[in-house]
């Protein structure tokens, strides 16, 4: 996909969220059983990689990520897993060079950022988007208080998989929390997503006016006492979107600049794609849109 870098595969497993890992579970259907083991990829530099531009007058090399894109960080790993720390200081050079892309960073181990920061880091970088993982409420009471005291401009919670009920209107009123995102577990063993549990951490951020996206329902859906199973995630995120779950809160305020640090203007930042298909997925309004890879008619 073309809004996803991972610098690098595999993880350690430390939470309870972690129990039925889709990264495992792909390696395992790919026969890959080394997953715990993190190694560096080949796509290490794809932030930096260009393509030859004909389109206009003569042949320009150009970013394949257009300024203004968001790219989703590490996403068969964890940016801050310890397996990756010899490589993370070129990653951070490698976004350090990009600032006019938004770079969305996941984490279930803040305990780890302060000591793994660029030395320039400061109190944040404009286009580092930094979020963690709230399985449940133990995990959200453990790592939301280290996410407000860490030095990031842009700040999330990611409440997947959702396999517990989390209240995080203590953390709203800190007005850190720029957007929440929730969605049920999938493949090997997936534990159920309750509905309750969805409009209820909706109504906390409805109320801070944060944004709240409800990307899919899980595999394994219990909504007014029945017990759905889905499997399809297509169908998953389609009826997360008919729920209406989606809340709009405050807009995010991206300072993306060029590497002279000139402000990028409007008219040249990227404008993301949806076909038809994507109109009734949960995920569009938090999506980089669509890579057009053809399998879709429209």
């Amino acid at each position: 996909m073309h809004d996803i870098w991972n610098p690098w595969h595999g993880c350690t497993k430390c939470s309870e969220g972690c129990q039925h890992c889709y990264m495992y579970y792909l390696d395992r259907i790919h026969d890959r059983y080394d997953s715990a083991v993190v190694t560096k990829t080949s796509a290490f530099r794809y932030p930096l990689s260009k393509y030859r531009d004909t389109s206009g007058s003569g042949t320009h090399l150009r970013y394949k990520i257009q300024s203004g894109e968001m790219i989703r960080v590490c996403m068969t790993s964890d940016f801050f897993v310890e397996g990756a720390d010899a490589w993370r200081d070129e990653a951070w050079d490698i976004m350090r060079m990009r600032p006019d892309v938004k770079f969305f960073l996941l984490t279930k181990r803040p305990e780890r950022v302060l000591d793994h920061l660029p030395p320039d880091f400061g109190d944040g970088w404009d286009h580092i988007f930094f979020n963690v993982t709230c399985e449940n409420q133990k995990r959200a009471d453990e790592r939301i208080p280290i996410l407000l005291d860490l030095p990031f401009k842009h700040k999330g919670i990611m409440c997947a998989p959702f396999i517990g009920a989390v209240s995080i209107e203590k953390y709203l009123y800190s007005n850190q929390i720029e957007q929440v995102i929730c969605g049920g577990e999938n493949y090997d063993g997936a534990r159920p997503c309750h509905f309750d549990w969805v409009k209820t951490l909706r109504a906390e951020c409805a109320a801070h006016d944060v944004t709240f996206c409800f990307i899919e329902t899980g595999a394994v859906f219990i909504k007014d006492g029945k017990t759905y199973h889905i499997p399809n995630k297509a169908v998953q995120a389609e009826m997360a979107y008919k729920s209406g779950m989606y809340y709009q809160g405050r807009p995010i305020l991206w300072h993306l600049t060029d590497r002279m640090g000139f402000p990028i203007p409007e008219d040249e930042l990227y404008v993301p794609y949806f076909g038809q298909k994507c109109e009734t997925c949960a995920s569009k309004p938090i999506c980089n849109g669509c890579s057009k890879c053809g399998k879709c008619k429209t």
